[in-house]
């Protein structure tokens, strides 16, 4: 089973680039697997997947669509993770984070409680960034400085001038993520998802 931790700010829409991902994984896959893609959504709120999802307390899991099946949980993410692989096998995992959250933290307990490898995909709204990183540079630091990969969404709102600017700050940030602009109301390449998971690199 392979791992992703996406995350990034509320509002940043990673959401609705993580469907788009996990259509193009179930798309592409040539496993036997049942469950191509499995997401374990740890967030609290309105801004998951599936609001009625959220309503229990413990873990459920529902299908979303063929081949890819949607988790929540209230209890322990690592035990999560744990029993889907038990129980799910899945090509690949993809742990869509609150808003608040830091991947590196979650990357960190995947590898130190059960020895789960991981890679990290981090979406930033460049419509808001500057805004926001003036009132919490802190948590954008936190959620960018592990990211593999840094999707710089809604490029469509904002000018190339701005686009840039946001993409200097992530490099000071992390200097050795890929960066990469997208929109995701729109089509995002298929190399894009490559990319996000590891497939090929940023060249």
């Amino acid at each position: 089973m392979k791992v992703l931790i996406l995350g990034g700010f509320l509002g940043s829409g990673k959401t609705t680039l993580l469907l788009q991902l996990a259509r193009y994984l179930v798309d592409s896959s040539g496993s036997g697997s049942a469950y191509k893609v499995v997401i374990l959504e740890n967030e609290v709120g309105r801004e998951g997947i599936d609001d009625k999802l959220l309503r229990g307390n413990g873990f459920n899991v529902e299908n979303l669509f063929n081949g890819c099946a949607c988790c929540t949980l209230a209890g322990e993410l690592v035990s999560a993770a744990y029993e889907i692989e038990k129980q799910y096998t899945p090509d690949w995992l993809i742990v869509e984070t609150t808003g608040l959250a830091y991947p590196g933290l979650i990357q960190d307990n995947l590898a130190a409680g059960i020895g789960m490898e991981s890679r990290v995909c981090t979406v930033v709204d460049v419509s808001r960034w500057k805004r926001l990183l003036n009132a919490m540079r802190e948590l954008f630091v936190g959620q960018t400085e592990r990211a593999d990969v840094v999707l710089m969404n809604k490029a469509d709102l904002v000018s190339e001038d701005v686009l840039r600017t946001v993409e200097k700050d992530i490099a000071e940030m992390n200097p050795n993520a890929a960066r990469i602009a997208t929109s995701a109301v729109g089509h995002v390449e298929e190399h894009v998802w490559d990319m996000v998971m590891g497939v090929t690199d940023n060249d």
